[in-house]
């Protein structure tokens, strides 16, 4: 499943990217989403982007476009 598919308040972790784009997958590793961490849907805007989620202790906010390239699975 990818980071989109989460519900609000569900825990997963990081387990791959679906992207061949190197700036884009640069951008993600640089915000701190990488492999093996723990991620929790805290909120989804009004309407359904960003979604704002939780990890390494401080909140993100993630453009949908970006969370459907972070595969997870459910923790």
């Amino acid at each position: 499943m990818t980071l989109d598919q989460l519900q609000v308040g569900q825990s997963a972790r990081v387990v791959g990217y679906l992207n061949d784009d190197e700036a884009l997958l640069q951008r993600i590793l640089e915000m701190g989403v990488n492999r093996g961490i723990t991620v929790k849907l805290v909120r989804v805007a009004p309407l359904g982007d960003p979604l704002e989620v939780s990890l390494r202790g401080y909140q993100l906010s993630v453009r949908r476009s970006e969370a459907k390239l972070i595969q997870v699975e459910p923790a």
